[in-house]
């Protein structure tokens, strides 16, 4: 106990040295004076199943966990030999089933998915997440906690109340009793103490008893940090300070022992920190063999499983069977959202029938889409194929810190780490529902690096893209279903698919359509909804004998960018139609690709101005782009460039 404990410390104390001495990259937090209280759960782990999701402060779970001391040393100095070869540093650390970041509370929802998963296998492993006292602040340890309770899986949440988050006491910053936080939610709840004789033997039968109740609980450990939050940020009393030298229980233990029985210890401890020291000084700097220019590989695809293909079927029908079939084929398909359940079937209806053909596996969950969308990321590191709907799009936003510090990050530091998770949400406006209800945050979502993002239309198949993004795609991936489309047939009309380019990931699973003139005056490019808004306008410019293609893609982003250009590089009028905010996100993206690629055409974008969405439907369609307003930005594209150049 003495001895392994000493090898943490002592390896954060030469952390701190090499930060004075420059040697560190970015910044570190270390976990001096409470060794034993990172070491006692994850010592206490027995299953190769088990999973730790850690935070910031996580050096002596990891070290704990893994053993890596020379691979930790390397990875916070930035060389080749770091265990995650460089790119997680201090926060960000992946072995096996541990994994940490630095977002306080992020990991918390991951672990109820990861639980979810362990119970549907019947397996016997058990999820821990830690958190600090200060965490405790934040919404979504909460969410979690109630996932958690709700359904029942084996999973220990782990407090480590130190009493101080940065710099500003707890006591300031928490009210109430941290012991009934846990009660609040029918968690078994425990409170150690890491300076008592039988901690460990105490930690490891919490550990224990979660493990065989396969219930989830909530373990608060008092312990006293030593060291600052980072580096240089401790503003405690010397008075203070002097008091949790005295209670240190990692020195308690060391003075029970005899001295040179301590001795030989602490020699072959220091022996073995300068050994992984020198290790860690003589690996080169990290270098990647190229720079990557995105998170997506080309991995092997299992072939398409095409579904009934019918003309007469509408969107929400096409989905709600490719959702069925999804289920039926694979067991580790499994559907969450709010209100999913039967005979309700999802606020537009989509899941219909699931929930009691598919008892388990479709499940209503609380109002909690940041905890959701975590816990399908939790089912998607644990190899299920989670699909998540989220009411409106509005809510996405909800669910940002998931998606964008989470979801992403995962292929994008550890590629070795799938996350196939498709969350899919009811999108646009025109049926009056308001500023909350109504948005196309598609623009928002498309700026989110790594992030998929595909927005169909009825005159794709969306059965089929969306079974591709569940089976055949293995990065997170948002799918918008615009409203005004679920009454509608779905109905190829006669368009082609583009050729998609071999630089261009998921072009070929998410295709883009062609339609219309092969020598247009005018290119308009729209998805979803808008589709429809472009046929007829298309209509309308006909009879002034205006030749117009349609172009529409499924892929929002990564932006399809060699396929587009291919497409749109000669044309010489180019519109672009949305619901959704124009500046930012693809279309912006496409414009600056365009005129970066050298375009010499016109390029205009036609959607609404940056301003709430009313809910009366007369200012609503004054605010939402109409096809009076895109025949009016043909027409003057056409004026202001004149016929001769078409």
């Amino acid at each position: 106990m003495y001895g392994f404990g000493l090898l943490i410390r002592k390896t954060e104390e030469l952390l701190l040295q090499l930060f004075s001495q420059g040697l560190l990259s970015g910044t570190t937090h270390t976990c001096l004076g409470q060794e034993l209280c990172q070491m006692s759960v994850v010592r206490a782990l027995s299953d190769p199943e088990d999973v730790v999701l850690s935070n910031h402060r996580n050096h002596g779970h990891f070290l704990t966990y893994s053993g890596e001391f020379g691979g930790l040393l390397a990875e916070i100095m930035g060389r080749e030999a770091g265990v995650c070869g460089g790119i997680g540093g201090s926060q960000h650390l992946a072995y096996r089933h541990f994994h940490s970041n630095g977002v306080q509370g992020g990991m918390s929802a991951i672990g109820a998915g990861h639980a979810l998963a362990i119970k549907r296998r019947n397996g016997n492993a058990i999820v821990v997440a830690i958190v600090g006292d200060g965490t405790l602040g934040q919404g979504l340890l909460y969410e979690s906690m109630n996932l958690s309770a709700v359904w029942d899986v084996p999973m220990l949440f782990v407090v480590e109340n130190n009493g101080i988050a940065q710099t500003t006491p707890t006591s300031e910053t928490i009210g109430g009793s941290i012991e009934q936080r846990g009660s609040a939610f029918g968690l078994k709840t425990w409170r150690l103490d890491d300076s008592a004789p039988d901690f460990l033997e105490q930690a490891e039968a919490v550990v224990d008893e979660v493990r065989f109740s396969r219930h989830p609980g909530f373990l608060i450990i008092d312990t006293c940090r030593l060291g600052p939050h980072s580096k240089g940020d401790d503003l405690r009393e010397v008075s203070e300070m002097a008091r949790i030298r005295e209670r240190d229980p990692l020195m308690r233990v060391g003075r029970s022992l005899a001295d040179a029985e301590r001795r030989a210890i602490e020699e072959s401890v220091a022996e073995f920190i300068e050994l992984a020291h020198q290790s860690a000084l003589n690996s080169p700097e990290a270098q990647a063999a190229e720079p990557r220019k995105h998170i997506f590989a080309s991995p092997p695809r299992p072939e398409p499983s095409e579904g009934p293909k019918s003309e007469k079927r509408n969107v929400r029908s096409a989905i709600n069977t490719a959702l069925n079939e999804l289920l039926e084929g694979d067991p580790e398909v499994i559907v969450l959202g709010e209100d999913l359940h039967d005979p309700y079937g999802g606020a537009f209806k989509v899941t219909a029938g699931l929930s009691t053909k598919y008892p388990g596996r479709v499940l209503s969950t609380p109002i909690s889409e940041a905890g959701v969308t975590g816990a399908g990321i939790g089912l998607a590191l644990a190899g299920f194929h989670p699909i998540t709907e989220i009411m409106f799009a509005d809510f996405v936003t909800l669910a940002m810190d998931q998606i964008y510090n989470h979801a992403v990050k995962f292929p994008g530091m550890f590629p070795d780490a799938a996350v196939p998770l498709v969350i899919r949400t009811p999108s646009g406006g025109r049926r009056g529902y308001g500023p909350t209800h109504s948005q196309s945050p598609e623009m928002l979502m498309s700026s989110v690096p790594g992030l998929t993002v595909v927005f169909p239309s009825r005159r794709h198949d969306p059965a089929q893209i969306l079974r591709d993004a569940v089976l055949r795609w293995p990065y997170p991936t948002i799918f918008f279903e615009h409203k005004l489309l679920y009454s509608q047939i779905v109905d190829p009309a006669g368009y082609r698919a583009a050729p998609a380019d071999a630089d261009d990931p998921g072009a070929d699973l998410f295709p883009t359509l062609i339609g219309g003139s092969q020598d247009p005056d005018v290119t308009i490019v729209c998805y979803g909804a808008g589709v429809e808004v472009a046929e007829n306008v298309a209509a309308k410019l006909a009879e002034e004998e205006i030749e117009v293609e349609i172009v529409i893609p499924a892929l929002l982003a990564p932006l399809p960018r060699k396929s587009m250009l291919d497409l749109l590089q000669q044309r010489e009028r180019i519109l672009l139609f949305g619901e959704g905010n124009l500046d930012s996100g693809f279309a912006a993206e496409l414009g600056a690709a365009l005129h970066e690629a050298g375009h010499r055409g016109a390029f205009q974008r036609v959607g609404p101005p940056p301003v709430p969405i009313p809910a009366a439907r007369s200012l609503e369609a004054q605010v939402l782009p109409d096809e009076e307003a895109l025949f009016d930005a043909a027409v003057h594209m056409i004026l202001k460039t004149g016929f001769a150049s078409a």
